[in-house]
């Protein structure tokens, strides 16, 4: 007859014939039980649905089974940037099948401190932290008293020792723009992302790399914000400073559309939320794409499926992203050794905008 009431530890060792200490080791994961009390213990436990006492555990263990996802990121941004979302899905997937659970921390660099606190207050085991800038604070000053994994090489100083997961942005912004030269066109700008991030860095210096191998014009840059509408902005912004050498007409001598052409006949936007900006601005200013102007973008988020043509852009596997900073993060609170820098492959997909 199972009990009323929560089982306990006593009730377990009584259903299973052993001693409590027996149970405890069993329950905490102790090598150093015999396979026959163990089968016994697991048994009791499924027959009385015992659940360990996670204060208790975390107490003995000094573990508390809590993983910490910090976002310095407002939340307003967080909730509408869709490269978020399958980050969290691959953290989530990786954790299914171990005993972690999850916190995420919007941090908010105006409090630093707060979120200091949080991690330096025995709540968590370790901590991942995505779309970090160089200015913030709030993972800062844990030394080596909480294993930490970063969405991308840490830029502050401070944290050059830290594991780390990324694609290989420079190199994939480079060969993005070099398939754009490849495809003829001669002109390549680029709509570069925050350059307090190391995404907005080392894609603007992939743009770079491959303009300046064929002696083009590294002047055709703006800085967006990551956001459609800094995108926007970017463009025409782009369009101001470099007008086609005729009005009415795009430097790639297509038809005139009774607009000032653009002095560029081709853009690489540091991701997709730009690109559709710029996409929509151009269009604005009476220049399609990929005819006027050809445009790749970075991520393959859904806005790049959902554009009219639908976006050519480099796709960046944010929930293999996830899933492999969370695993890493998992061998480090392990104890086990773990490759300071994982690299995670990119490709280009070739849809109707380029």
């Amino acid at each position: 007859m199972i009990p009323s009431g929560n089982p306990t530890l006593e009730m377990v060792a009584a259903e299973a014939g052993v001693s409590r200490a027996t149970v405890s080791r069993v329950v905490n994961g102790h090598a150093s039980v015999a396979p026959e009390a163990v089968a016994a213990v697991h048994a009791a436990v499924a027959r009385l649905n015992y659940v360990p006492n996670r204060v208790a555990r975390s107490l003995a263990s000094r573990r508390t089974d809590v993983i910490a996802l910090i976002v310095p990121e407002s939340t307003s941004t967080v909730f509408a940037d869709p490269f978020f979302a399958p980050v969290v899905r691959g953290v989530a997937r990786a954790l299914a099948e171990t005993d972690f659970t999850l916190n995420l921390l919007v941090a908010s660099e105006t409090r630093p401190e707060k979120t200091r606190r949080y991690l330096l207050g025995g709540n968590v085991d370790g901590a991942l932290v995505v779309s970090h800038h160089s200015g913030d604070h709030s993972y800062l000053g844990l030394g080596d008293a909480l294993p930490i994994v970063f969405g991308g090489r840490p830029l502050n100083p401070e944290l050059e020792s830290r594991h780390y997961v990324d694609v290989d942005n420079r190199h994939a912004a480079q060969s993005a723009t070099e398939y754009l030269l490849g495809s003829g066109r001669r002109r390549v700008a680029t709509i570069a992302g925050p350059q307090d991030m190391p995404a907005g860095i080392d894609r603007l210096a992939g743009w770079r790399d491959a303009v300046e191998a064929v002696g083009g014009d590294v002047s055709l840059a703006e800085h967006g914000a990551f956001t459609q509408q800094s995108g926007a902005e970017a463009v025409i912004r782009l369009l101001d400073r470099h007008p086609a050498s005729g009005a009415g007409s795009a430097s790639t001598g297509s038809a005139s559309t009774g607009s000032a052409g653009a002095g560029f006949d081709a853009l690489f936007a540091a991701n997709d939320q730009m690109a559709a900006g710029a996409i929509q601005a151009l269009r604005n200013r009476g220049l399609s794409s990929p005819a006027d102007v050809a445009v790749v973008g970075f991520d393959d988020d859904a806005f790049a499926a959902t554009l009219d043509p639908p976006l050519t852009t480099v796709r960046q596997p944010a929930t293999e992203l996830g899933v492999s900073m969370t695993e890493l993060l998992v061998r480090l609170i392990s104890g086990e050794e773990a490759p300071h820098r994982t690299i995670i492959p990119t490709e280009l997909v070739r849809r109707g905008t380029a």
